[in-house]
């Protein structure tokens, strides 16, 4: 290889030790350890969950916005959005107002769990102009069928008596109306792109409640409880809008909030990957590529099922560009990854190494990995 070798490194998050920009960052020093005359460029890539907000404006050179928005439980959080490189895309993420990460373990509770919060970001985007908005929809710590985030937006919940419902999913169970009246003009004005990494419905043994609720402090029988109470919320919704959204792939995402977003917003629910790689110009960058190095904390079976290595790996082998994937751990099924586009897979940290040191090491023993699969 030449002095003029350019290498993009494009890592995921390492959950729990590195977000995919320190990831991008620790892969860096690797590559230039070993090849001291590379261009590297980073590509920090997200799936829609936590750390999305942050590797697209890092990604595009854009800027961070904050807004104090209300918590799944109502206490005041200040939230993180961002503006892309372009100027007039806001990226949002679901997580920094109704993500499960900012309830306690034991306070968690599906039932009165709100996405108020999310629909305040939006709202917050618009405020600012923006008629452009992505929104990752991972990490949430709710079961609302997004209706919180629409009562942000104006829109109105209304039991027999033509009382305001309070927050949370199992309020839905009463709901009799949905009154649009109140919803913002300017949502049909503007483009709302949604990534979505699941193609659960809104309902049923695979839906919101059942597949999701249960980490999120539901019990059998509140799963129940929730399930139903977004059955009779997509029957009222869908008459009330005229779109019946619950069996669509994705529905079922972020407690349903992938349903609320199609009912009451013009979204769009698209891969998380590939909204993120076409956020950042992707294809244009790895164009003329030597390397690409991709990397996740765990890469198993799920790992070829789409996820971010994977996504990038196929662009990359449109341009003949070779791929290294550099994964935290290897589980079963992570050589399927192989016949994705992926040339090699190596592991950062020695199997012997017990979890919490690879963890705390992580940035280190990711650098070291880079640097030696580069040297040999």
């Amino acid at each position: 290889m030449t002095e003029s070798r350019l290498v993009i490194v494009a890592p995921d998050s390492f959950k729990g030790s590195l977000s995919a920009v320190d990831a991008a960052l620790a892969m860096e020093r690797g590559v230039l350890e070993a090849w001291p005359d590379a261009r590297v460029v980073k590509v920090p890539i997200a799936d829609g969950g936590e750390g999305t907000v942050e590797a697209l404006v890092t990604a595009t050179g854009g800027r961070f916005e904050t807004c104090t928005a209300r918590g799944p439980l109502g206490r005041p959080v200040e939230a993180r959005w961002g503006v892309l490189g372009d100027g007039r895309t806001a990226v949002i993420e679901m997580a920094a107002a109704s993500g499960i990460t900012l309830v306690p373990e034991g306070r968690r509770d599906p039932r009165v769990a709100s996405t108020f919060g999310t629909g305040q970001l939006i709202r917050a985007a618009l405020d600012a102009g923006f008629r452009h908005i992505v929104i990752g929809i991972g990490g949430s710590a709710t079961n609302d069928g997004g209706s919180g985030m629409a009562k942000a937006l104006g829109v109105r919940f209304v039991d027999g008596r033509g009382d305001t419902l309070p927050e949370g999913g199992a309020a839905l169970a009463r709901v009799a109306a949905v009154e649009l009246g109140g919803v913002d003009p300017r949502l049909a004005e503007t483009e709302i792109l949604v990534a979505c990494d699941v193609d659960n419905p809104l309902t049923g043994p695979r839906g919101a409640s059942a597949v999701f609720g249960p980490q999120k402090g539901a019990t059998p029988a509140v799963v129940a409880e929730l399930d139903a109470a977004l059955e009779r919320y997509a029957g009222v919704a869908a008459q009330a809008t005229g779109r019946d959204v619950a069996r669509h792939p994705g529905a079922g995402a972020a407690g349903g909030l992938g349903a609320g977003l199609l009912f009451f917003t013009p979204a769009r629910l698209v891969p998380g990957i590939d909204l993120v790689l076409d956020s950042t110009r992707f294809d244009d960058q790895v164009r003329g590529a030597s390397l690409v190095i991709v990397g996740e904390g765990r890469t198993d079976h799920q790992t070829s099922m789409g996820k971010a290595p994977v996504g990038v790996a196929r662009v990359a082998a449109r341009h003949g560009v070779p791929v290294l994937l550099v994964s935290g751990s290897l589980g079963p099924g992570a050589e399927q990854v192989l016949a994705q586009g992926i040339g090699r897979i190596v592991q950062a940290a020695p199997a012997e190494l017990p979890l919490q040191e690879a963890m705390a090491r992580a940035a280190e023993l990711l650098q070291a990995a880079v640097a030696t699969s580069l040297r040999g």
